[in-house]
């Protein structure tokens, strides 16, 4: 049995059937880190020791019954956003660089809960800043489909770490498409749950009513298994919602029939990849063969997404991240007097998108201009989500791509900024709108690299998503 070909879900079968143990899955993993880390740098903290002990544990526990789900003893990866009691936390910024947290993220202590296995900690962009994970302040994580490119953001770490081997799953964060182009660039699945879903607490805010914990993962039955671990109310955080219906496996269903799925034309236009619309069309046509009624129409306010973004998410970026001073942990620089030492720390803490973004938020929240950008972007927000309403009172689902292209060279993106954030045009309405979506992989191009198909659902059914998904992936492992 090759452990690292395995899913999580069949790696958890196979260990509760003592076919292998926890620790043999962890030293697996392990040794592929060795192997390929030096090439793809999906991690900034790998915690070996720790790893095998927590393995060990975990496996005892397996064998006296205590822990019986369909994750106990699989390996996973966390982004290293997520704070994580005793192990470095650094938003792969130099500012976090010695912090330790005393705390778990929520969504870390429920996949704990559950029996799985924490590696380490993944690569990403800069306080997740970025399209690409090339603004870490650890250096660039490489494609494993082609390392000449890039593996997408700023979930990148975590979405390679899955596509080389590196761990078996893992959790991202997705502020504006986070999770889901990374899965398109790096051949992953990957799905972003309706906001509230999923605890916030432990998560390092860059926008506080945009950013939600995902899981990036193997196949979409193993995104359905972690979503319902990690998916629970916590009192600890403010816009956690108390959900009954989180038992989203019961979803994994092959049947579309009688499915209403709606294609924007917005997302076929100008500027989307010849090959990306083939792929995606031809997804669609699968479904609609077998039973999915699949239309075209037209959603509005595609064109004004990306500015509402960019400006809702900077001033929430700019105000979250005014605590990082160098006074309560973190890093400090050397300076004489308070106001020297802010400055200092701040300016040599901080990269260069992460600075661009907070002057950009500070602009937009400063007086005089508030009205002028951050209310009318707050205006624009509810519009969109008014015209997702509107799609959802006809569709069960919107298909789509996930990103305009396939995964560009390293380099390619950060010489221009404003092309990096075009990127996330077919994405970040889903952050703005609170909705829950799932990208899965639906071909390569001519290069060889992934190309991923995104489908969006209404506020809590992120069920008829799974249901398409897991429905479009079986079809296309049968070869229909």
């Amino acid at each position: 049995m090759e452990l690292l070909s395995l899913s999580a879900v069949e790696l958890g079968t196979a260990i509760r059937e003592g076919r292998t143990t926890a620790v043999e899955a962890m030293e697996a993993v392990l040794a592929r880190i060795e192997e390929k880390e030096s090439l793809y740098n999906c991690y900034i903290t790998v915690d070996r020791d720790g790893a095998l002990s927590r393995a060990a544990d975990v496996q005892r526990r397996i064998e006296a019954g205590e822990l019986t789900g369909p994750l106990a003893g699989v390996p996973v990866a966390i982004k290293d956003n997520l704070c994580t009691e005793g192990l470095l936390t650094t938003c792969a910024s130099k500012i976090l660089e010695n912090y330790v947290p005393t705390f778990s993220a929520e969504a870390v202590l429920n996949l704990e809960r559950a029996g799985a296995v924490l590696i380490g900690k993944t690569n990403m962009d800069e306080f997740a800043m970025g399209s690409t994970t090339e603004t870490s302040a650890y250096g660039v994580t490489r494609n494993p489909a082609d390392p000449e490119h890039v593996p997408g953001g700023s979930s990148g770490g975590s979405a390679a770490a899955v596509a080389s081997g590196e761990c078996f799953f893992a959790l991202g964060s997705d502020t504006g498409g986070s999770i889901r182009q990374p899965a398109s660039f790096c051949g992953v699945v990957g799905m972003k749950p309706t906001y509230g879903t999923v605890s916030r607490y432990g998560l390092v805010a860059y926008g506080s009513s945009l950013d939600q914990i995902g899981p990036l993962s193997r196949t979409v039955e193993d995104c359905a298994v972690i979503l319902e671990a990690i998916a629970s109310h916590d009192v600890k955080d403010s816009t956690s919602v108390e959900r009954q219906d989180t038992d989203f496996t019961s979803a994994l269903v092959r049947d579309v029939k009688g499915m209403r799925i709606g294609i924007p034309r917005d997302y076929f236009g100008e500027g989307l990849d010849p090959e990306v619309r083939a792929a995606v069309l031809q997804a669609a046509e699968l479904l609609k063969e077998n039973g999915a009624v699949v239309e075209e129409f037209d959603l509005s306010l595609v064109d004004y997404a990306i500015p509402a973004y960019y400006t809702i998410a900077a001033a929430e970026a700019s105000s979250n991240l005014e605590r990082f001073d160098g006074i309560k942990y973190g890093y400090r620089a050397e300076a004489e007097g308070l106001h020297q030492m802010y400055k200092k720390t701040r300016s040599q803490g901080f990269g260069p998108e992460v600075k661009r973004r907070i002057m950009l938020g500070s602009f937009v929240l400063s007086s005089g201009y508030y009205d002028a950008y951050y209310l009318k972007a707050l205006r624009v927000k509810a519009m969109i989500k008014g015209a997702f309403d509107e799609a959802f009172g006809k569709y069960n689902c919107i298909l789509g791509p996930a990103a305009p292209t396939t995964a560009p060279r390293l380099g390619e993106s950060l010489s221009d900024p404003i092309k990096m954030y075009l990127g996330d045009i077919y994405t970040i309405a889903v952050n703005l709108a609170g909705l829950p979506g799932i990208c899965v992989p639906c071909g390569t191009d001519k290069k060889g690299l992934p190309i991923g198909l995104q489908l969006i659902g209404d506020c809590f059914r992120e069920k008829d998503l799974i249901r398409a998904a897991y429905t479009y992936e079986q079809l296309r492992k049968e070869g229909k």
